[in-house]
């Protein structure tokens, strides 16, 4: 029989992942010791996971079987735990990233440290937002006072500007610092 050649071939399969990992949908680990920093952190993960479910495993086992099981895989678990452990004490040296105090209290508190970066984020909106009011308060009141200014001093109209989104004085070019001191005294 003729096989259709036009049928694509599967590719590899994909890599085994934690169900919540974001790796599928990000990027790539960056390159260097930072990359190196993150794929051996996800290798802890895996290897916490594994002694988790190893340790629940073994525990269900004897509860079935009395007087154990012989060979287990517990001690295997933990030397790989420590093996991770190790080999990011070493490349501790090699790193200059200071992880936030707050972020450890967070992951010590058993809280998601994104949590704190949404609050630092929507507090940080909040300010700009305050600061943006605060700003527009401020040109407000200087247009008003420019306006103020023109109508009870004509003489000063040359020296402002009573549009909006112009800086508000003018000072002509050979006389700028006599017009700054005459300014300076009317402010």
């Amino acid at each position: 029989m003729a096989r259709n050649m036009s049928t694509p071939t599967p590719g590899p399969p994909p890599l085994s992942q934690a169900p919540d990992s974001p790796r599928e949908s990000e990027s790539p680990p960056p390159q260097g010791v930072q990359g190196d920093l993150e794929v051996e952190l996800l290798g802890l993960a895996t290897s916490l996971y594994n002694l988790g479910t190893t340790v629940v495993n073994d525990l269900t086992k004897e509860k079935d079987k009395p007087g154990g099981v012989a060979g287990k895989p517990v001690g295997q678990r933990v030397n790989d735990v420590i093996r991770h452990l190790a080999t990011l004490e070493g490349m501790s040296e090699h790193m200059q990233t200071m992880v936030p105090m707050d972020v450890l209290v967070e992951i010590d508190n058993s809280r998601n440290p994104m949590t704190l970066t949404k609050e630092r984020l929507e507090r940080a909106a909040t300010e700009n937002q305050f600061m943006n009011g605060k700003i527009h308060a401020i040109e407000s009141y200087k247009k008003a006072l420019d306006e103020a200014l023109v109508q009870n001093f004509p003489e000063l109209s040359e020296y402002l500007t009573v549009e909006t989104g112009d800086s508000g004085v003018k000072f002509e070019e050979g006389t700028a610092g006599a017009n700054r001191g005459m300014m300076d005294g009317v402010v």
